[in-house]
């Protein structure tokens, strides 16, 4: 089945004193790239999360995102009083001494961006809140693999329409081939014709020369290996593991084929016909861009 890479999960998770909310986004990358944003409290944890993530979305570049909301105001910063008159009474006679008209308010205002006039009290982790946190985390992880899965869904109705598109498309060119092969045979001769005089043709030997010019512009073995293509891909498609890449190489194989059939044409209705079929290929690659 098809996955896509792009997907995103949202929880949240309650602890006796904050609020953890998880955010994990996902877009289309050609390997997986983690990108994390956390809190101080959970730096040290970025290595196991980075680890745990890539266990269970195997591509794709990831941004993950913890916040913290303290609901115990026991917790919270507090203003250094102590620090805070040292800085302001320095400030206040350092403006004396310069003889700088300074309004209180203002150098009150100046002191509170010091250095270590906010002080918080220094949290350690608790092992049985990060287990919790993780059980989060894989929680908004298969969040964002059902996403995946649902975007799947859309891309795999769109690109298996393509190519049941691009299929119909190459029985089109059918009607075309005899006409094609007989225009072909007129205009060799009637080239012929024009150099030499036709007394002077060895009919024999022009129909084998023209056999083996034709058969080297004859596209039954592409057609062939095209319908090939495209019934593995549809194949490949419904299996389990991801097949993104897989797909991808299928679709640069479908891709030669018509290139080749376009080259030998020699005639303007296969080649208007190797026009869209290019055209829903290349689709076709922009969507399997996305596709885990």
């Amino acid at each position: 089945m098809m996955i896509s890479m792009t997907g995103f999960g949202k929880t949240t998770c309650e602890l006796k004193d904050k609020i953890i909310t998880i955010e994990i986004k996902s877009l289309n990358s050609k390997q997986l790239d983690i990108y994390t944003r956390l809190p101080n409290l959970y730096k040290d944890k970025d290595m196991e999360i980075r680890n745990f993530v890539s266990q269970k979305l195997k591509r794709g570049k990831i941004d993950i995102n913890l916040n913290i909301e303290n609901t115990d105001v026991t917790n919270s910063s507090q203003i250094n009083a102590s620090l805070v008159k040292e800085y302001f009474a320095q400030m206040k006679e350092i403006s004396e001494n310069l003889e700088v008209n300074t309004d209180n308010n203002r150098l009150l205002q100046t002191v509170m961006r010091f250095p270590d006039v906010l002080k918080t009290d220094k949290e350690e982790l608790d092992e049985e809140d990060w287990k919790r946190v993780l059980e989060k985390i894989d929680l908004t992880i298969g969040l964002v693999n059902e996403y995946r899965c649902q975007e799947g869904l859309v891309l795999e109705k769109d690109i298996i329409s393509r190519i049941q598109l691009i299929e119909n498309l190459l029985s089109e060119i059918n009607p075309f081939e005899e006409e094609r092969m007989q225009k072909l045979r007129e205009k060799i001769y009637s080239g012929f014709t024009e150099l030499f005089d036709k007394d002077k043709i060895d009919n024999n030997r022009f129909e084998q020369e023209l056999i083996y010019y034709i058969e080297k512009l004859d596209i039954t073995e592409e057609k062939v290996r095209l319908k090939n293509h495209c019934n593995f891909f549809i194949e490949v498609y419904s299996e389990t593991v991801p097949v993104g890449k897989k797909l991808g190489f299928i679709a640069q194989e479908i891709g030669r084929e018509i290139n080749t059939i376009g080259s030998k044409a020699n005639h303007s209705e296969i080649q208007r016909i190797v026009v869209r079929m290019k055209d829903e290929l290349e689709k076709i690659k922009e969507q399997l861009m996305n596709v885990l």
